[in-house]
């Protein structure tokens, strides 16, 4: 990471205040930031450096929204996820970098392509009460946020599509990735993409993301989330094709 120009860092830099960001204003600004490590960083690399300062996003986002969690939907998912996450270990320990760079591409397409679906679809919210959905939903992010940290959009669709208001949709949230975030944690280090240089990494990005957390707050409430959520989803797919070719 010493080696990195000045515009890596920038980049870097903007990423880690979108983490941030996301965790307390709008979750779509996640899934740019991941593509942009993604895009600096070698691939599993930068699957093991976002990881701990997702954890402080996620912290933030509890200490801000923990009383407005959907427990029973949270319990119903815990169990999907954790077989996802497993998943997603055997994969990353037996790809190679080049490998890893597109199936993170192809991770942020399909969440592109579904989010647009979903929002085709809007009147059949009722969808996601179901418990197949449920258990999918949590499969796909849990084998996302293992191999990419990239939970966030599918995360996303699916409480929307569940109806949940905005304090319950940030609570479930924030409660949900703090939780499988640290799941993820031993995985990351036997897999070696969690090291002493990460942390160190970490500890320096940390005040990007508490200021992105601090944005976040402040705009939620006044944000025009259509045009956001527009411009989150081009920058995303952008992302995604460059990773791709």
């Amino acid at each position: 990471m010493l080696s990195l120009d000045a515009v890596q860092w920038v980049v870097l830099s903007a990423a880690l205040f979108l983490v941030g960001f996301s965790k307390t204003g709008v979750s779509g600004a996640g899934t740019v930031a991941i593509a942009l490590f993604a895009l600096v960083l070698p691939t599993r690399q930068s699957t093991g450096t976002l990881l701990p300062l997702l954890l402080v996003g996620d912290m933030v986002a509890v200490f801000s929204y923990r009383r407005h969690a959907d427990w029973p939907r949270l319990i119903r998912l815990f169990p999907w996820v954790a077989l996802g996450v497993v998943a997603g270990a055997f994969v990353v320990r037996w790809v190679d970098d080049a490998q890893m760079r597109r199936l993170i591409g192809v991770i942020l397409v399909v969440i592109v392509v579904v989010h647009l679906w979903n929002r085709r679809r809007a009147q059949e919210d009722s969808l996601a009460h179901h418990r197949p959905v449920a258990a999918l939903a949590g499969i796909l992010a849990g084998f996302a946020t293992m191999t990419a940290n990239a939970a966030g959009p599918i995360m996303a669709v699916y409480l929307l599509a569940a109806g949940l208001p905005m304090l319950g949709f940030l609570g479930t949230s924030a409660w949900f990735f703090l939780t499988i975030n640290a799941f993820k944690v031993p995985f990351s280090v036997a897999l070696g993409l969690i090291t002493p240089a990460t942390l160190l990494f970490a500890a320096l990005g940390t005040p990007a993301v508490l200021a992105g957390a601090a944005a976040g707050r402040a705009v939620i409430g006044r944000i025009d989330r259509t045009l956001f959520e527009r411009i989150t989803l081009g920058l995303t797919l952008l992302a995604a094709v460059r990773l791709l070719l």
